[in-house]
């Protein structure tokens, strides 16, 4: 994978997510927080989630390995998660923009949080993470259909679809 691929990839994901913040802002604050027995309890919990795992991916990305993920129930309403995301997004869309070949291939060592350490490439790693949003964000979707909320369209091929709209292609 090219390292413009590797940004392409990156820009997808964070333009998914702030579809998935844009759909979720329709729920009132009772809705944002309700347990609805997912793999995370909450469309709160679910979106934090993503956000944590994309908060220590980009820490392992550059050689360290928090021992935990940011705490859930910090984020009190989607504003405040929204915020703090989109500072993180900044981050983790720089580091994608910096890339060489050299980085995308270059192995990389980090201690996960249960499993212990492992190695692999870069460009797997930043693969999981785009898959991983992916995931969690299909269940963002169901968790805003249990709520009689519209989800939005996040699958890459909406995201071609309106970059090539864009461009005029």
């Amino acid at each position: 994978m090219s390292p413009e691929d590797m940004r392409q990839l990156y820009d997808y994901n964070a333009w998914a997510n702030r579809r998935a913040m844009e759909a979720a802002a329709a729920l009132t604050p009772e809705q944002f927080t309700k347990p609805l027995g997912s793999s995370f309890s909450s469309v709160r919990d679910t979106l934090a989630h993503l956000y944590g795992a994309e908060w220590i991916w980009l820490e392992r990305f550059q050689g360290r390995s928090p021992a935990a993920l940011p705490d859930v129930t910090q984020f009190a309403n989607l504003v405040s998660l929204r915020e703090r995301w989109l500072e993180q997004e900044a981050r983790l869309l720089g580091f994608a923009r910096g890339l060489t070949q050299a980085d995308v291939d270059r192995a990389m060592e980090y201690k996960t949080l249960k499993f212990g350490v492992y190695r692999n490439s870069l460009c797997q790693s930043m693969q999981h993470l785009v898959n991983h949003g992916t995931y969690h964000r299909g269940q963002v979707t169901t968790l805003l259909r249990q709520l009689g909320a519209q989800p939005i369209l996040t699958d890459l091929m909406h995201f071609y679809r309106e970059r090539a709209t864009a461009a005029g292609a």
